[in-house]
């Protein structure tokens, strides 16, 4: 089978027509947040009971993914009236029905007008909550592969290269490097292969972005590494996965079949010349494997381990072959930006940071869950707006972005932008998007411990100074939060961390020191009270003494 525009545009009324046959329509989430709560079974409950009343042709039921504001699953939003309901039981199942048409239930109603959905710029999730990922057809419904149709019929592969890097783009993995560069350094290559990899080897504590949005709205990924295939000359795809996403893994590979039943991935797509496939790859949750050339050396079944660049992968990448490689959410972001245009993109956002960000919000924060927001937002309106603040009347500390590579932000930076340059200035980083918050009641050298082990854990070992240099800062923050520590050992915690920031050999090893350094820079009379008066300011730290 083999679709050309009408082809698109039928199936997309063929579902809309469907869909507005239904006087009422339930969207019920069904990513991995809302089904750990039972949204599953209060689904399967909602379509009982509608069968039956004899609703079946009335009203629909409809699973679908992040509806964001996970703190509230199970969560259901009844598409006519708007409104939102939090917290839903098989108990509530009848009553929900029974009012259908009429007054909304009032214990379960969760305020549709809050900052949480009223302040969110929505571009890669702009799906997600609205259609069912399951179902290639409501992706279609919803312009889906328009963008993939217009690159390869109405554009050259340098004018789909021109609109990203006018977008602005730059990778969401973490780095931020400008999408539109790295694209054109991989389609300059003369080499006759080329690959193009999807990293979703997503692997920071409190991180869940880009887990979400394979979940929620898998097809745009797909047609976002399509059209990147078809702009660097690449007929080859992977998407690396962790095994511990079972739900992504499950709704990529189904969204993968559709696609080429439907002709969308394969030979001849749109009946043009562009031939193009993807693969699943399985990663064992190794967090270095996020990095680009471990990832290479994993799906070639080698030891994941980064090696020294450059070469970089855009030159010599897998098998020997350039390589395109962008996380989940910059290939989400790249079918609007082929249907709407580079400059639209460009429009949002700050001068350097264009467009917008999802986050994972996580911690000690009232709204827990998926936001998307323009750049340039205040960290201040993401907390207390849009996150609602700090739970049982605890005050703010500070917030944590970029996973272990990043570092702790305190109160005194909360009206600062979020994008790219403020965060660096700070100490901290964009990374994939995870952002922990954290109240008075977190001592801030237990939190700088926490993320010294993980990186200390997840080191590969390849190189020395991450190995064993991880290693020895763990140590020494354990000293202090067990007040055994003196004031020399504050001193070989700061060598230390500028030696493995200086000398590892990947990014793994040369950011693990940032959340130590910035705690040391922001916070740093907690650690002196450890050491000096041997007590937590926090009052989180147990002793030596109380832990035996």
């Amino acid at each position: 089978m083999t679709l050309n525009i009408e082809d698109l545009h039928q199936i997309a009324k063929i579902e809309k027509d469907t869909q507005q046959g239904f006087q009422h329509r339930i969207h019920v989430c069904v990513a991995a947040g809302c089904l750990s709560c039972g949204s599953g079974v209060v689904k399967d409950a909602l379509e009982r009971e509608v069968t039956k009343r004899g609703l079946d042709n009335w009203c629909q039921i409809k699973g679908v993914g992040c509806l964001g504001l996970c703190t509230a699953g199970p969560l259901i939003a009844m598409e006519a009236g708007g409104q939102f309901y939090q917290g839903v039981k098989v108990a509530d199942v009848s009553d929900i029905i029974e009012a259908l048409g009429g007054s909304p239930i009032g214990r379960l109603l969760c305020p549709d007008d809050s900052a949480f959905f009223k302040r969110q710029l929505r571009i890669v999730s702009e799906n997600c909550g609205r259609i069912d990922p399951e179902r290639i057809e409501e992706y279609i419904a919803e312009s889906g592969y328009e963008g993939l149709y217009l690159a390869l019929t109405q554009m050259t592969r340098q004018e789909v290269l021109g609109q990203v890097t006018e977008s602005g783009l730059r990778g969401r993995g973490g780095a931020g490097f400008p999408t539109g560069l790295k694209w054109t350094t991989v389609a300059k290559t003369v080499d006759s292969t080329k690959f193009v990899i999807c990293n979703a080897d997503e692997g920071d504590p409190g991180a869940f972005m880009d887990r979400s949005v394979l979940e929620s709205d898998p097809h745009r990924v797909i047609e976002g590494m399509a059209v990147a295939a078809y702009a660097t000359g690449a007929s080859q795809g992977f998407i690396y996965v962790r095994a511990e996403y079972p739900l992504a893994v499950k709704r990529v590979r189904l969204a993968i079949s559709h696609a080429e039943r439907m002709g969308i991935l394969g030979n001849n797509i749109f009946n043009t010349n562009f031939s193009f496939n993807i693969k699943v790859r399985l990663g064992a949750g190794a967090f270095v494997c996020g990095e680009e050339t471990a990832l290479i050396a994993s799906i070639e079944g080698r030891m994941g381990r980064p090696r020294p660049r450059p070469p970089f992968p855009a030159e010599y990448g897998l098998w020997e072959h350039p390589t395109l490689i962008n996380n989940v959410e910059t290939f989400a972001n790249i079918p609007p930006i082929i249907r709407k245009g580079g400059k639209w993109f460009a429009g949002i956002g700050t001068e350097k940071s264009k467009g917008t960000k999802v986050f994972a919000l996580a911690g000690k924060i009232v709204n827990t869950g998926l936001i998307e927001i323009p750049m340039g937002m205040s960290l201040r309106d993401i907390v207390f707006d849009i996150g609602g603040g700090i739970p049982d009347g605890k005050l703010f500390k500070a917030v944590q972005t970029g996973g272990p590579s990043g570092g702790c932000i305190p109160q005194q930076f909360l009206d600062m932008s979020v994008d790219y340059e403020s965060l660096m200035k700070v100490g901290s980083i964009m990374g994939s998007g995870g952002m922990i918050v954290m109240d008075e009641t977190s001592c801030m050298v237990d939190v700088a411990k926490f993320f010294m082990e993980f990186c200390m854990s997840e080191s590969c070992g390849k190189c020395v100074p991450c190995r064993v240099g991880t290693r020895q800062i763990y140590d020494i923050l354990c000293k202090i939060t067990d007040n055994q520590s003196t004031p020399e050992d504050l001193a070989t915690l700061e060598d230390l961390c500028d030696l493995v920031k200086n000398t590892s050999l990947c990014g793994l090893g040369q950011s693990a020191p940032n959340p130590v350094l910035t705690t040391l820079n922001y916070f740093r009379d907690e650690y002196l009270a450890h050491i000096h008066d041997k007590k937590c300011l926090a009052g989180a730290c147990k002793t030596a003494k109380e832990v035996s």
